[in-house]
C-alpha cells in the first residue's frame, strides 16, 4: 500500500532532487538538514534548493514544475550552468522519509530554460508528457534523418572515433590543433568530446577546418591545457553518396533522395522543337 504524506500531526519527511546530466554526471540533493543515501546516490543536503508548486493533470497537457536556488552547493557553479552541463538533464523529483528511506516520486522531466541573478538559478522543467506532442510520423527528406553512428543508422560508433590530445588551443577562434595528424575531410562535420580538463564529458560540433586546425562550433570559455585527451568522431553529410560509397551503408538511409519536389508542380510541357 502506498503512503499517504503529511496524514499526521508530525512527518519526517523530505524532498529530494535526482539530476542525471548528459555527460554522465549524476547528482542527488534534498531539503532535509543532512545528506541522504537511497537509490545508490548520496543525495547532498542542499536547504537553498526549493521546488516551486508542481501541477500534475490526468488528461495529456504537460505538468509544470520548477526549481530555484542558490548557487552556494559545490556541485552546482555559475560556471557549469552557463556552459549547458545542466541543459536537457534527466529530473526526477519526490518526496523522502528521511528516517526509513521510504520515498516516492511526484514528477519526472527534463531542465529547460535556465537563468542566472544575483547568485540564484531558476530552471524550467519540461515534463515527459511533452513527448506524447511529438509528431512520431517522420517527414520526407532528401538527406538521412538518422544521426551518425546513431539509431537507424546502425554504424558501429568505435570503428569511426579514436582518441587524441590537444597540442594548443586558441580560445578567440575556438580552434585546436591537435598532437597527432588526422585528414579533415574525414572529421568535418563530427564531434569531439572531451575526456578531461575543465569540459570534460562535454561533446562539441566541429565546425570545420582551417589549414591543421579544427574550429568547434561552441566558445570555449576555460583553457584546457596542452595534452587534454578527447574522443574525435568523424562526421558525415548525410547523403545518400556519402551514405553508400563512403561507409557501404546505403541499405539503412534515411531519407528520399529520389522523391520529386514542389517543384514538380511548376513544370509544365515544352513544345517540340
Amino acid at each position: 500500500m502506498s503512503r499517504i504524506w503529511f496524514s499526521g500531526d508530525l512527518e519526517t519527511a523530505a524532498a529530494f532532487w535526482r539530476i542525471d546530466r548528459r555527460d554522465g554526471v549524476t547528482l542527488g540533493f534534498t531539503t532535509h538538514d543532512a545528506d541522504l543515501w537511497f537509490d545508490g546516490l548520496l543525495h547532498r543536503a542542499a536547504p537553498g534548493m526549493v521546488p516551486s508548486s508542481i501541477r500534475k493533470s490526468a488528461g495529456f497537457e504537460a505538468d509544470s514544475a520548477e526549481v530555484r536556488g542558490t548557487l552556494t552547493h559545490e556541485a552546482i557553479s555559475a560556471e557549469d550552468l552557463a556552459g549547458g552541463r545542466f541543459d536537457g538533464a534527466f529530473v526526477r523529483i519526490g518526496m523522502v522519509d528521511w528516517e526509513t528511506r521510504e520515498r516516492t516520486t511526484l514528477y519526472t522531466g527534463t531542465i529547460g530554460a535556465v537563468s542566472q541573478e544575483d547568485g540564484t538559478f531558476s530552471a524550467e522543467l519540461a515534463s515527459r508528457k511533452e513527448e506524447l506532442a511529438r509528431d512520431p510520423v517522420p517527414r520526407t527528406s532528401p538527406s538521412c534523418r538518422a544521426s551518425f553512428c546513431g539509431p537507424g543508422c546502425n554504424l558501429d560508433p568505435q570503428r569511426f572515433t579514436r582518441e587524441v590530445s590537444i597540442a594548443a588551443v586558441d580560445a578567440e577562434d575556438t580552434s585546436l590543433l591537435l598532437g597527432t595528424t588526422v585528414d579533415p575531410a574525414l572529421f568535418a562535420g563530427g564531434s569531439l568530446r572531451w575526456l578531461e580538463g575543465p569540459y570534460a564529458g562535454m561533446t562539441m560540433k566541429i565546425a570545420g577546418w582551417t589549414g591543421d586546425r579544427l574550429t568547434l562550433g561552441d566558445p570555449l570559455d576555460r583553457q584546457p591545457p596542452p595534452g587534454t585527451r578527447a574522443f574525435l568522431r568523424e562526421g558525415c553529410d548525410h547523403t545518400l553518396g556519402t551514405c553508400g560509397a563512403r561507409f557501404g551503408n546505403a541499405a539503412n538511409f534515411r531519407g528520399e533522395p529520389f522523391l520529386p519536389g514542389n517543384d514538380l508542380l511548376t513544370r509544365y510541357p515544352a513544345p517540340a522543337a
